[in-house]
């Protein structure tokens, strides 16, 4: 049995001081200068914190914006002059996918390397779209020995790329016939190519040398690789114009193709320099998926990377089919066909928090491919000024890549962490166990059907044929 994967997170403090949710709003005139102030005795010692903060800087302070909203000193005031708010920096975060929550959720593990946990539970609607309308059984979370982070179980994160045998085949005690290539990486994410606003050379070193030290891998466009990134080529993932690998990359044990009409020429080409070499063929989702896959593991495809826009949807319709949607009707497609273990299927666009990863792989795929939590890792808010022309606000394009990669470290570390949490709730020692095990998760439409649906019939939408049909 392998050891067990830890990814080492340090805490890292960020450069900016980033907007929070909450704040409390201090009705100073009003005040009656009492002893026993209520904001000194904040449990979190943040009014205090602020104070400190911002005393060379405005000399005063009405707003506390890293509020907990335990509402003890609005609470307690004598002469009620503490006033909870949202703070409206806060609200223009993100956008509806990546909303100003995960944002902050995802700069909170980037700083810290843990799990957030508010202690104020969920107040956010039960159901939503795509994979916010997936519920997953943590039926198995009331066993006492379900202890996979600190010791007690081993849950292996780890999976393979590339093709399985289909049956194994022994002659005097020996395996006959070579096993094909795999690739294994230790948990089932890769890092995606950067959009063009982000790709900037520190940004591209920092994820390549993050994904080195977590022994993960980055996929990379093959003619933009920075002479001095500092990773060796098994850890990079060449994304090819051409079928032909740069001398500098021929070590790479994967590349990948834009999918096209001469993929299978270009494949051919690709096994004769090394047969040892697996080559990946990246798909743009669309409602031809479940077919364009199935043509692909006809012609010896090892590895589809199903590629989704920024919000996980079929790109280039209103309506496009979310990714939670497309993988299922894939992955269900090749097990029908007798071929699923023929291929690796990996997804990206849109995955934003450690559950969708789970999720994701729920749905049918074997691991996913990340880029905007990446960014966000790196104090991105996700204004997109860059694509206006203006300044950005956190100089993403001068960041220090030692600063950039510790950061996302602790957000994959953090992540790691939840997917073993999950893991263990749901009773399951083997991430590879995970896929396509639906039985693992219920979701909203299905409940929905089964209960109020023999009553008042189909939602307007699915009547009409719309998405949730």
């Amino acid at each position: 049995m392998p050891a067990k994967y830890h990814i080492h997170t340090k805490a890292c403090p960020p450069r900016f001081r980033l907007p929070g949710k909450l704040g409390i709003v201090d009705w100073r005139e009003d005040c009656a200068g009492c002893h026993n102030c209520v904001k000194d005795g904040c449990i979190y010692g943040l009014h205090r914190d602020e104070a400190d903060a911002l005393h060379g800087e405005l000399g005063y302070l009405d707003y506390i914006f890293q509020c907990k909203g335990c509402l003890s000193c609005v609470q307690n005031c004598t002469k009620g002059i503490l006033t909870r708010v949202v703070n409206p920096e806060y609200r223009r975060l993100g956008d509806a996918h990546f909303t100003p929550d995960i944002i902050l959720t995802t700069w909170y593990q980037a700083q810290s390397g843990r799990i957030p946990v508010s202690g104020g539970g969920y107040g956010g609607p039960f159901s939503g779209e795509g994979f916010d309308s997936m519920w997953t059984d943590m039926s198995e979370i009331v066993r006492p020995t379900r202890d996979g982070i600190h010791g007690r179980e081993y849950i292996n994160t780890g999976v393979e790329i590339g093709r399985k045998m289909r049956h194994l085949s022994f002659e005097d005690g020996e395996l006959s016939g070579t096993p094909p290539p795999l690739v294994a990486v230790p948990m089932p994410v890769v890092f995606d190519i950067l959009p063009e606003r982000w790709n900037h050379a520190p940004v591209v070193k920092a994820a390549a040398q993050a994904a080195q030290e977590m022994g993960l891998m980055a996929v990379m466009n093959a003619a933009q690789i920075p002479a001095d990134i500092g990773v060796p080529p098994q850890r990079l993932v060449p994304l090819l114009s051409e079928p032909c690998v740069p001398q500098s990359l021929s070590s790479a044990p994967l590349v990948m193709l834009h999918d096209s009409d001469q993929v299978q020429t270009a494949l051919s080409s690709l096994k004769a320099q090394n047969a040892q070499r697996i080559v990946a063929v990246r798909v743009t989702a669309s409602p031809r998926s479940k077919d364009r896959a199935r043509e692909l593991v006809g012609m010896g495809v090892e590895a589809i990377h199903l590629a989704f826009d920024m919000h996980g949807r079929e790109p280039g319709a209103a309506d496009g089919r979310h990714m939670r949607d497309v993988l299922r009707d894939v992955h269900c497609d090749l097990v029908r066909g007798g071929v699923r273990d023929q291929v690796t299927l990996l997804a990206s666009g849109g995955i934003a928090l450690a559950e969708h990863v789970a999720k994701a792989i729920i749905c049918g795929a074997d691991l996913v491919a990340i880029d905007v939590p990446l960014v966000l890792a790196m104090e991105c808010r996700l204004c997109l000024d860059c694509d206006r022309g203006l300044a950005c606000p956190v100089g993403l394009a001068q960041i220090e890549p030692d600063f950039a990669k510790r950061r996302i470290v602790n957000l994959l570390g953090a992540w790691h962490q939840q997917l073993i949490e999950m893991l263990g709730a749901m009773g399951i020692r083997e991430v590879r166990r995970l896929r396509g095990e639906t039985g693992r998760c219920m979701f909203f439409e299905d409940l929905e059907r089964d209960t109020f649906g023999r009553m008042f019939g189909k939602r307007k939408a699915q009547a009409a044929g719309g998405p949730n049909s």
